[in-house]
C-alpha cells in the first residue's frame, strides 16, 4: 500500500512540477552537479551522501522573489552507528526537490545562498541507532547555507540541517537529524 502511495506521489510532484515549469520563466545555468558529505546525527551516528543532481534551473517569473534556483536531487545515503566493535549501518536512498536563492557575496564575486527542500527518501531498515523509525518511507527535510567559489563558480560548499522523518504515516515517528557538510562540483 505504502510502495503506491510512494509511487504516485513522486508522479503526482513530477507531473505538478513540469506543468508549473512550462508556465514559468526557465533559464539553465548548470547542467549536471555531483555532491559528497560527510553527515553527524545524535551520539556515534555518522554517515555519508552521494548526491546528484541532472540539471538547475532558475525561475525569474517571480518579481517579489528574484531568481529562484530549483533542482531535483538524487541521493544515497549511507549511516553508521555505534563503535567500531558493535555497529549497525543502514542505507536510504532519497529524491528532493530543492529551492536556493543568493542573499550575499563575499568580496563581490562568490555568491552566498540559502536552500530548503522536502523529499522523500525509502530506508532499508527501520530500526537504526537505537529508534524504530517506524517505516521503510521517510521525508528529507533540509535547510541549508551554500558558498560558491572556484573558477566560473562551479564548486561549493554546503552547510547543511537534514531531518528524516516518516510524518506520521506511521505510529513510531522519533526522526533523525543530521548536520552535514558537503562539497559539491557542476558540470
Amino acid at each position: 500500500m505504502f510502495k503506491g502511495l510512494l509511487a504516485s506521489l513522486v508522479l503526482f510532484a513530477a507531473s505538478a512540477f513540469s506543468a508549473q515549469a512550462n508556465e514559468w520563466q526557465l533559464q539553465e545555468t548548470y547542467d549536471q552537479a555531483v555532491s559528497v558529505e560527510y553527515l553527524h546525527g545524535e551520539g556515534n551516528l555518522k554517515g555519508v551522501r552521494l548526491g546528484y543532481r541532472p540539471v538547475v534551473t532558475q525561475i525569474d517569473s517571480f518579481e517579489w522573489l528574484g531568481e529562484l534556483d530549483v533542482y531535483w536531487e538524487f541521493s544515497l545515503n549511507f549511516w553508521e552507528f555505534g563503535d567500531p566493535v558493535q555497529h549497525e549501518t543502514n542505507f536510504a536512498f532519497a529524491i528532493s526537490p530543492v529551492f536556493s536563492k543568493e542573499f550575499a557575496r563575499i568580496h563581490d564575486k562568490y555568491p552566498v545562498k540559502w536552500e530548503f527542500g522536502i523529499g522523500i527518501s525509502l530506508v532499508e531498515d527501520t530500526r537504526f541507532a537505537g529508534k524504530d523509525i517506524g517505516s521503510h518511507y521517510q521525508f528529507e527535510d533540509r535547510l541549508g547555507l551554500i558558498f560558491e567559489f572556484g573558477e566560473n563558480l562551479r564548486e561549493s560548499i554546503a552547510l547543511r540541517y537534514m531531518h528524516y522523518s516518516n510524518g506520521g504515516l506511521n505510529d513510531d515517528n522519533p526522526g533523525m537529524d543530521f548536520a552535514n557538510i558537503a562539497y559539491i562540483y557542476h558540470f
